[in-house]
């Protein structure tokens, strides 16, 4: 993408009441961002859904004045920028109607990984949910997932740092612009995040930090995942949010329960109750949703020592038969299928069993 087309997507961004739909239309429409400036009004309000309300101002020079001095930023500061139809956008967000325009980025994101997740929750997170999020990031390191969320307090920050720790690439969405960092105490982790990942933002260097930017981030966390997780959140929350627009947008949402008492647990219960979120207990059950398989890695030798525990012993005597789908395993042990597994997952670790396509499992 050229200065000069990218000049006129920036003013096309900043026009106020043309979203990012609104936009994409014009675009598909018109063809080019320079195109629409120089397009006739009559014609533009020709397109289905684009009234007089919704162009007024789109030919005031405010808008190329801005764009200009944003550019002047963007360059000075190398900023990396993604037009939704580049292939440095997210796929996942390709598909979401009101996915940013643009998307301005810092750091060493990688996105070849199709494995990616959105873990949000509350900013009053609990040393349960600290605990949660730690070991299932842990969990999770030999799936070797893409961890998103939104660096601010609470299971947020946690979810970043259990990340880094356990060498997993980290994506912070802000509701800010590239030039600040909110909280300004989460200043010190940004050179790991970057290092391990990197930022993403709609917001320019000239926006003003308001509550209503977490809203409009929401969407881009829960749009550039596979599924999100709900680790702790209170009856309301900016969380609960983030989970409706992810069932919005067909994605899978998952939730940790908690004690009916508790107060940070009380939107996840919610969630489970009211069927908008799958029950998580650990990353078995994620990895079994989703269909995951662990990243190719050196083959592992099978330890002939490893101790096996009364149901690990009966999931192998099964399938020395040969390769079985993961219901038929549970059903010829008689081992509920929640349990099934995580019991595979730990298997797989220790060497003795591979997945295969369709939910199917061998020994090795």
């Amino acid at each position: 993408m050229n200065d000069s087309e990218l000049l006129y997507l920036l003013a096309l961004q900043h026009v106020p009441n043309i979203g990012d739909a609104s936009a994409k239309k014009l675009l598909h429409h018109v063809g080019s961002a320079e195109g629409i400036f120089k397009e006739k009004k009559s014609n533009l309000l020709r397109i289905d859904g684009i009234g007089e309300a919704r162009i007024k101002d789109l030919f005031d020079p405010v808008h190329r004045n801005a764009a200009t001095a944003e550019l002047s930023y963007i360059k000075e500061h190398t900023v990396d920028v993604s037009y939704f139809m580049d292939s440095t956008y997210p796929e996942n967000l390709k598909h979401c109607l009101d996915g940013p325009l643009l998307l301005f980025s810092r750091g060493n994101i990688n996105l070849n990984n199709s494995k990616v997740i959105s873990v949000v929750g509350t900013r009053k997170v609990t040393s349960h949910g600290i605990d949660f999020c730690n070991r299932l990031m842990e969990e999770l390191g030999p799936v070797n997932p893409i961890i998103v969320s939104g660096f601010a307090y609470g299971v947020d920050i946690t979810a970043h740092k259990a990340a880094i720790k356990n060498n997993l690439q980290t994506i912070g969405c802000l509701a800010h612009g590239l030039n600040q960092i909110y909280p300004k105490t989460h200043q010190k982790y940004t050179i790991q995040v970057e290092e391990n990942g990197g930022f993403y933002t709609d917001f320019w260097s000239s926006d003003e930090f308001e509550r209503n930017n977490f809203l409009k981030r929401n969407r881009i966390i829960a749009g550039i995942s596979q599924a999100t997780i709900v680790i702790e959140s209170a009856e309301k929350g900016g969380s609960l949010v983030t989970a409706e627009i992810a069932n919005s947008y067909n994605r899978d949402v998952f939730a940790v329960p908690g004690r009916t008492s508790d107060s940070q647990s009380k939107g996840c219960n919610n969630l489970i109750k009211q069927q908008k979120a799958h029950l998580l207990t650990s990353a078995a059950d994620l990895v079994y949703m989703l269909g995951w398989q662990l990243d190719e890695k050196p083959a592992v030798q099978k330890s002939l020592f490893v101790e096996l525990d009364a149901e690990e012993k009966a999931v192998y005597g099964v399938l020395k038969e040969g390769k079985l789908h993961l219901d038929q395993i549970a059903l010829n042990t008689d081992i509920a299928g929640y349990k099934i597994a995580s019991i595979l997952l730990n298997m797989e670790l220790n060497g003795l069993v591979r997945p295969l396509p369709g939910k199917l499992f061998e020994l090795i």
